[in-house]
C-alpha cells in the first residue's frame, strides 16, 4: 500500500473523523471516559459563527482507490498571555498508531509553527504527560523547554 501524505486545514466535514481520533488519543492517554463532547458541539465550536479552535489534518490516499483518509490531526486555539500576548496553544496532536514513524507528526508540527509565525503569535505551547516518552522525545527534537514548576489546575462542573 503506497500512500501520499498531505497536510491541510480541517473542514467541518472532518469533525466526525477528528472526534474518532480524539477518542483514540483518550484511550492512549488512559482516559477514554473523559471525552464527553458531542459531535454537534465539537463542530459548532470549530466551524460555527464564532470558532474557538482550528486544526490541521494529515490525509493519505491509497493508490487505486483515490479516497482521502485522515490519519492525523493537530488542534489548537488562541491563548492570551498577559506577559507575551497571543499564543498558540496546541490542545492535541495525534497520528494513528499504524501511521506513526512516517514523519507525519513532524509535518503537522512544522505546519503549526508556520501558522503561529504567520499569525505573529508569541509562542507555541502545549502539555505532555510525564510518562509519554515518545512525545517527549519528539518535542525535544524541537528544543522545547519543559517546565516542571507549574501545576495544572481546573474546576469542572
Amino acid at each position: 500500500m503506497s500512500s501520499n501524505i498531505q497536510i491541510r486545514r480541517a473542514q467541518a466535514s472532518d469533525c466526525e473523523r477528528i472526534l474518532e481520533l480524539i477518542h483514540e488519543l483518550a484511550v492512549y492517554e488512559r482516559a477514554p471516559q473523559e471525552v464527553t463532547v458531542s459531535l454537534e458541539h465539537f463542530r459548532e465550536s470549530g466551524f460555527g459563527e464564532k470558532p474557538v479552535w482550528w486544526a490541521f489534518v494529515a490525509t493519505t490516499t491509497t493508490d487505486g482507490e483515490g479516497k482521502e483518509q485522515i490519519v492525523a490531526f493537530a488542534l489548537y486555539y488562541i491563548r492570551y498571555s498577559t506577559w507575551k500576548g497571543q499564543c498558540m496553544y496546541l490542545e492535541d496532536l495525534l497520528v494513528t498508531q499504524d501511521m506513526r514513524g512516517k514523519g507525519i507528526g513532524k509535518m503537522l508540527f512544522d505546519r503549526l509553527i508556520e501558522e503561529a509565525r504567520e499569525k505573529r503569535f508569541k509562542r507555541l505551547c502545549w502539555q505532555v504527560l510525564d510518562w509519554n516518552e515518545p512525545a517527549i522525545n519528539f518535542y525535544k527534537k524541537y528544543n522545547a523547554s519543559f517546565d516542571g514548576e507549574w501545576i495544572n489546575c481546573a474546576i469542572e462542573w
